[in-house]
């Protein structure tokens, strides 16, 4: 086993019922576990059960367990996960705010981290414990419980004969183990306690999840300097071997780090730890010299530093005969037929589904994101064609294994759990969309025993289905099933009834359910439209094209639909070469006349213009009746609509802003130009009356007319 480790309690009827126990290699609990272990010392956990504590929460809630990694710390709050709010405010904190600290890390380390004479140094704790504890109210309730559980198992030690006994706390609870008192005291506050079956077993962790990044208040802002502080036997070697390693790392990325960068870093360090009256430089002078020296005062670079070495990311290792549940056990074992290594760093692994270990691959993902475990996601990138590429990213969590446990009353393996909860799914969702959507996860995970439960699922949602909408959105599921099944060699000749009855009534009800749209049922009517394409566009039969474009132009051409759908229809149409320019030019200037409302007229610019941005350029006769719409309204009127407009165009980037702007503009000078007048060559003749106002009087003396004024 190699730490950062954590031990996982759990409760087997309801695995989200569960708390961490965080252990990395400095922490006080595993240095005197791994010493005991040597020793041959019995070790125990002295704190209130796990059986009990669990037991007091009715409601599912993923917990972590009081810190195992600071050297000391508050009685420690059961907090769900991600959880920063203690019950108890920290003895440290207010110790460092005693000592005028802001940061108690930062006095904790000045104090005992760097502290050369160690003498007296828990006395010292235990007596700053001792006051801080008698100006606070006595625990109650949990927290009562918890201290008299650890006096009772003391107290049991010492009846077996052991003498010498060692205990390691948080410091809050030190005065009252120090100083047992009555034991019929305890007695009453542990008799009857309710508890619940729970089982336990070690689990990789990582140096981030200990850290405060990670949400976890309990946790170290810093765990690979403490790692660092733990394994420099010298405190002489402990600045300038950091900074080595910050420079090895700013090499590493291509950064300039020199060795006479180095030396001038570790100088400013301790220079600045002398001036502040410290016995040697801390993180927080280590921190100023990296950024001034090696980094030249550039804050980017420390991000790195703060990442890779303050954070120190890494996971820890667990034994194979480590207990756990058959689905973790099947879990790792097709990890290692499969060659995948779970790793907490991102990686990208490209697929080739012809291959059959590629294949397999697949499938664990998909089979594993059925479950909820997204150890990986479909990624789509560019620059391949194909259906028989796949491009995942992975990433794994050390709380994965919550989930795997959660998921392991569906089956004992992968594939079994997959099968019986999405076959669970399929009788309890309710929404044709929903249903589709897992059709198509099932197709990609491969679990044909499925497929039939699904399709009749899916036949019977649709035959009683009356939202239009809902049909629209369950058709892309279908289509790519359709379309792609060949690539998993999935039998679809059942599905293509299923899919031509579904278009049959999209097409029949569309007209109506477009009829009477306020803003916010056109905008998801549009994205229904959109699968709808999106689905033709995959299956690519001209007989569906056909129907469809039929229904569109009957919906850019009646009155009564919104005008933002009219506009994404006028779109459609368009883009599929079923609309010509000079229609579209004629339904522009109709949805943009005078009569029309201008919040009609603005919507339905937005539907036109949503998509492809590069294709409206070459469009002139939108421009055209855009720019004499927009010219013809009243100031007010331009004020209320200009909303509108901008949210219309926002959807466009940088550069097919810019384009529209200079097609606007040259629309423009086109214009003034063809006001001017016109040589015989053709060429464009503009007038410069300032020059020639200047040849008027010359023209005058000329005529014998006198001086003739620019106003003449």
């Amino acid at each position: 086993m190699q730490p950062p480790v954590a031990l996982l309690i759990y409760a087997p009827e309801n695995p989200q019922l569960a708390v961490y126990y965080p252990f990395a290699q400095f922490s006080p609990e595993w240095q005197a576990l791994h010493y005991a272990l040597q020793q041959s010392i019995p070790a125990r956990f002295i704190d209130l059960p796990q059986a009990i504590q669990l037991a007091r929460h009715h409601t599912p809630a993923v917990q972590e367990a009081p810190s195992a990694i600071e050297n000391a710390s508050a009685a420690p709050p059961v907090e769900h996960e991600e959880s920063q709010t203690p019950l108890l405010p920290d003895p440290l904190a207010m110790l460092a705010q005693a000592a005028g600290y802001d940061d108690h890390e930062l006095w904790w380390e000045r104090q005992v981290e760097q502290r050369a004479d160690m003498r007296n140094l828990f006395e010292g704790i235990l007596e700053a414990m001792t006051e801080l504890r008698a100006h606070t109210p006595p625990p109650e309730g949990e927290e009562a419980q918890r201290e008299a559980h650890m006096r009772q198992m003391i107290r049991a030690a010492q009846k077996e004969g052991f003498q010498r006994i060692a205990v390691v706390c948080g410091a809050w609870h030190a005065p009252v183990l120090s100083d047992l008192g009555n034991a019929k005291a305890d007695a009453p506050l542990l008799s009857g306690l309710k508890r619940i079956k729970v089982e336990a077993t070690w689990i990789p962790w990582t140096n981030s999840r200990l850290s405060y990044r990670s949400g976890y208040g309990a946790g170290i802002a810093s765990p690979g300097w403490y790692e660092h502080l733990w394994a420099t036997a010298q405190h002489s070697q402990v600045t300038s071997r950091w900074i080595t390693r910050a420079a090895h790392l700013l090499r590493q990325q291509g950064l300039d780090a020199s060795s006479a960068s180095v030396i001038e870093a570790i100088r400013l360090a301790e220079s600045l730890a002398a001036l502040r009256d410290l016995p040697m430089a801390g993180m927080a002078e280590l921190h100023e010299a990296i950024e001034t020296v090696l980094c030249n005062g550039n804050t980017t670079p420390m991000q790195l530093i703060r990442e890779q070495l303050e954070i120190g990311e890494r996971q820890g290792e667990v034994p194979a005969e480590a207990p756990t549940v058959p689905l973790q056990r099947d879990l790792e074992n097709r990890q290692r037929r499969l060659r995948l290594k779970p790793t907490i760093e991102t990686t990208m692994l490209d697929l080739d589904l012809r291959n059959e270990n590629d294949r397999a691959r697949s499938q664990l993902f998909h089979q594993l994101n059925l479950l909820g475990i997204a150890w990986g996601k479909v990624q789509d990138v560019r620059g391949k064609s194909g259906t028989f590429h796949e491009f995942w990213q992975l990433q794994w969590q050390v709380t994965f294994v919550i989930r795997v446990i959660e998921m392991n009353i569906w089956g004992n393996t992968i594939e079994q759990a997959a099968t019986a909860f999405a076959r669970h799914d399929a009788t309890t969702l309710q929404e044709l969309p929903e249903l589709t959507a897992l059709l198509d996860k099932v197709i990609l995970a491969e679990l044909t025993g499925v497929v039939d439960d699904l399709i009749q699922a899916i036949q019977q949602r649709a035959a009683v289905s009356a939202d239009v909408r809902h049909l629209m959105d369950a058709l892309p599921p279908l289509a790519k099933v359709v379309r792609y099944g060949n690539v998993r060699q999935t039998k679809t000749e059942q599905l293509a009834p299923v899919l031509d009855g579904l278009f049959e009534r999209i097409v029949v009800g569309l007209p109506g359910a477009c009829s009477a749209l306020d803003d916010d049922a056109a905008q998801a009517m549009i994205g229904s439209i959109a699968h709808v394409q999106e689905s033709l566009n995959l299956l690519n039969r001209e007989d569906m094209r056909t129907e469809w474009q039929a229904v569109l132009r009957q919906l850019m051409e009646r009155e009564t639909v919104h005008g933002l759908v009219q506009g994404r229809c006028c779109r459609l149409l368009l883009e599929q070469n079923a609309l010509d320019e000079q229609e579209f030019q004629h339904m522009a200037r109709l949805a943009l006349s005078p009569v029309t409302p201008s919040a009609h007229a603005a919507a339905w610019i937005e539907g036109v213009l949503h998509g492809n941005g590069l294709l409206l350029l070459h469009l002139n006769g939108l421009w055209l009746a855009l720019d004499s719409w927009l010219n013809e309204l009243a100031s007010d009127v331009f004020e209320a609509t200009l909303p509108l407009l901008r949210r219309a165009f926002s959807e466009f980037q940088a550069p097919e802003r810019r384009a529209m702007g200079e097609k606007v503009r040259h629309m423009h000078n086109t214009t003034a130009e063809r006001q001017g007048s016109t040589g015989e060559n053709g060429q464009i003749q503009r007038l410069h009356h300032e020059r020639g106002a200047l040849t008027l009087p010359l023209l005058a003396h000329i005529l014998g007319t006198g001086e003739t004024s620019n106003a003449d």
